[in-house]
C-alpha cells in the first residue's frame, strides 16, 4: 500500500477528540455512571484521550478500559498465522453503566461486532454507545456510530491508515491504495 492523501494531521485529530467528548457529554448528561472502552490497539489509545478531554472538560475521571477482541472475531480460523491476544483490562463493573466503546476505522462493522459480544461477557450495561474517530463506510452488518471525528467516504480497496504517537511515533489518518499491479 502507498500513500495517497493524508486526511487528518495532528490538530484535526485533537480537534474531533474533544468535539467527540463534547458530544458524549451532551448526549450523556443525566447519565451517572459513564465508562470508556478503548478496542486495543488504536481504539485504547484514542479511548484514553477522550477520558482525558471529558475530565477536562467535567472536572470528574471517566474510568477507562481496553478491550482485546481477538478470540470473538468471526475469521480466526481464516487467518494465516496463530493471532496474538493481548489482555483485556476493565479494572471497574460494566453492570448499569454507560459504555462508550472506541475504535480508530469503523468499516465492514464486525470489529465492532466482536467487541460487543466481548462486553456484554463482561456485563450487562446500561446502553453501549459507539464512537469512531473515522467512519469509512461499506457496512456489511447494521452498526452505526453515535459519534464520528471525520467521515470519510472511500473506495473498498483502499485503506485508511490511523497512526497515533503512542504506537506509531506521529498522529495523522492516512488513506493508502494498492500498489499498481497488486490487489
Amino acid at each position: 500500500m502507498r500513500p495517497k492523501a493524508r486526511v487528518m494531521d495532528a490538530q484535526a485529530i485533537a480537534r474531533a477528540v474533544v468535539r467527540v467528548a463534547h458530544e458524549i457529554l451532551e448526549r450523556n448528561r443525566a447519565t451517572a455512571n459513564p465508562a470508556v472502552v478503548g478496542i486495543r490497539t488504536r481504539g485504547d489509545v484514542l479511548a484514553r484521550r477522550l477520558a482525558t478531554a471529558i475530565e477536562r472538560i467535567e472536572g470528574a475521571a471517566v474510568p477507562v478500559g481496553v478491550l482485546d477482541i481477538t478470540l470473538y472475531r468471526d475469521d480466526l480460523d481464516r487467518l494465516p498465522d496463530r493471532p496474538t491476544v493481548a489482555r483485556t483490562e476493565v479494572p471497574f463493573d460494566v453492570e448499569g453503566k454507560t459504555v462508550v466503546l472506541v475504535d480508530d476505522v469503523l468499516y465492514t462493522g464486525r470489529t465492532v461486532r466482536a467487541a460487543l459480544d466481548a462486553i456484554m461477557d463482561l456485563g450487562r450495561p446500561a446502553a453501549i454507545q459507539l464512537a469512531v474517530l473515522v467512519d469509512r463506510g461499506h457496512r456489511e452488518l447494521p452498526i452505526r456510530p453515535d459519534y464520528v471525528g471525520k467521515n470519510l467516504p472511500t473506495s473498498s480497496r483502499e485503506r485508511v491508515a490511523v497512526r497515533l504517537v503512542e504506537t506509531d511515533g506521529v498522529d495523522e489518518v492516512v488513506i493508502e491504495e494498492p500498489e499498481a499491479g497488486s490487489v
